[in-house]
């Protein structure tokens, strides 16, 4: 049995009757539209989100119907962005198919995301879901807002490490946040426990999004060879932001125009692994996402020990240690 397997265990009942929920409520009368959405249906991960909302819905009380929108929220909202990145970056592969972009081009693309989002605004109205789309549309905005700071930073180069984190809190943890905070509102727990939950989510999403930024300056087994996105995307993520601050050769300037290339050599990447590795980026990065993860378990600390609880702290291993 597979970690992932595990961690699935207490909600694999759910999570099997999730599957056709979600693709019920994704029908549209359009055949077109139909035809689009089942492709992207049929390319979607390992549906952490859904899980983290599930997970947490158990250890803070009863899994309900509510549970069951909240998590079709989440998908939505995960699914719309996905699709609009594609079309933003101009990415014509999805783990590992052809994006949306790709086969349907920018237009449908677009009206795609747009359709998941209104998808999830009439789901969440239909069921007398406004706590959990309060939660969700927070996410929203604060998702949108760090993309846009993302950007703005890479244009000047000037990002700290301050700043990263309130870069990365927005654009990634904060849908992870959302996943635990409606996974608990929906279990009915009161105030304390949905903002509890939402600090355990945003503490997962940090974590979760400094092991995707390691990506490209680690090798791993199942990847191999970095891809190298961020680098040649021009994103100053935590690795390069500490080696920086970090400098013990003076090559800060010169490692900042090689940063600012569009296009990047094989020569240019490796001096900005070598350096960001020699001056202890990718060692303070581990460190950083081990402490906020350290930071999550013990928010469940006061929860009684159950299936769920156990299977959140293999969930926060799982998030620090997989290879993709």
């Amino acid at each position: 049995m597979s970690i992932l397997d595990e961690i699935k265990k207490p909600i694999n009942e759910e999570l099997e009757a999730f599957k056709p929920y979600f693709e019920k409520n994704m029908k549209s009368e359009s055949r077109k539209l139909n035809l689009v959405v089942n492709y992207a249906l049929r390319t979607k991960g390992k549906q952490l989100r859904p899980i983290i909302v599930f997970l947490c819905a158990k250890l803070t009380g009863k899994v309900s119907d509510a549970t069951f929108t909240a998590a079709s929220l989440i998908e939505l909202l995960h699914t719309a962005t996905l699709v609009h990145d594609d079309v933003v970056d101009e990415s014509f592969y999805r783990r590992g198919l052809f994006s949306i972009f790709a086969l349907y081009k920018a237009k449908i693309a677009v009206l795609l995301g747009d359709f998941f989002l209104a998808k999830g605004l009439l789901m969440s109205l239909e069921n007398n879901g406004f706590d959990l789309l309060k939660i969700v549309s927070e996410a929203v905005k604060e998702m949108s807002e760090g993309e846009l700071d993302q950007l703005e930073h890479a244009r000047r180069m000037d990002i700290t490490e301050e700043s990263y984190y309130e870069v990365i809190r927005k654009k990634t943890a904060t849908l992870i946040a959302a996943c635990a905070a409606t996974g608990a509102q929906s279990s009915g727990a009161n105030t304390d426990i949905v903002q509890k939950m939402k600090v355990f989510g945003t503490k997962i999403g940090l974590a979760f999004q400094i092991k995707d930024d390691l990506f490209d300056y680690q090798k791993t087994g199942s990847i191999g060879k970095p891809k190298y996105n961020d680098i040649q995307e021009r994103k100053l993520t935590l690795p390069v932001i500490y080696a920086l601050e970090n400098d013990k050769d003076g090559k800060k300037r010169t490692i900042k125009k090689i940063f600012r290339k569009k296009q990047k050599s094989k020569y240019d990447i490796a001096a900005i692994v070598d350096f960001v590795v020699k001056n202890g980026g990718v060692d303070y990065s581990i460190k950083k996402m081990e402490q906020f993860k350290s930071e999550a378990l013990a928010l469940l600390d006061d929860f009684p020990d159950s299936e769920a609880k156990n299977a959140l702290t293999k969930l926060a291993d799982y998030i620090i240690n997989r290879n993709k």
